[in-house]
């Protein structure tokens, strides 16, 4: 596969030159995965402390925050650009490992061996997805979505945190 970005291969570092970090959209997605990502080194800390209460605290705030990421990621941006064929498996996949990661979240009990063990790996997993829709997913977007696509992203953002709004100087300035 090969994403309009110029990339070779689905899991490739890509820039922060490109100019995606800069769309309103893509930037509140990229802070929450900075926030879950802190959440995350939180709570592997929790549990060198042996802090479990922590942990699952934690592990309820990750939680929460993803949820309402996920659904702002896949009825929005992730729906239009599925409807491409060029992305429609990368994202396929995408959502796959928020369905693995949202049923650990959800089950694994901090005080059981076997789940620490899952949830640590679940935690370096995360760097490389979030790596995925970042430094291939994001940028391609940049020249996959029309204007119209991006308003129906934003709205699906909106929708999944009624709450928020991405920053009201910049909505108005989208790509397209």
């Amino acid at each position: 596969m090969q994403l309009r970005t110029g990339c070779t291969r689905y899991f490739v570092r890509m820039c922060h030159y490109c100019g995606c970090r800069e769309i309103p959209l893509i930037k509140e997605f990229i802070a929450e995965h900075d926030q879950v990502k802190d959440l995350a080194g939180d709570a592997e800390r929790a549990f060198d402390r042996g802090e479990t209460a922590r942990v699952r605290e934690l592990v309820r705030a990750m939680a929460t925050i993803l949820q309402a990421h996920w659904r702002g990621e896949e009825d929005g941006l992730f729906a239009v650009m599925r409807g491409d064929p060029e992305y429609a498996d990368y994202i396929a996949a995408l959502m796959r490992e928020h369905r693995e990661l949202a049923e650990l979240l959800d089950t694994a009990d901090p005080d059981d061996a076997a789940d620490r063990k899952k949830l640590f790996e679940a935690f370096d997993e995360l760097h490389h997805h979030i790596a995925k829709e970042e430094d291939g997913l994001f940028p391609a977007s940049l020249t996959a979505l029309s204007g119209e696509e991006w308003n129906r992203s934003i709205a699906a953002w909106r929708a999944a945190h009624p709450d928020r709004d991405p920053d009201p100087d910049e909505a108005g300035q989208l790509p397209g």
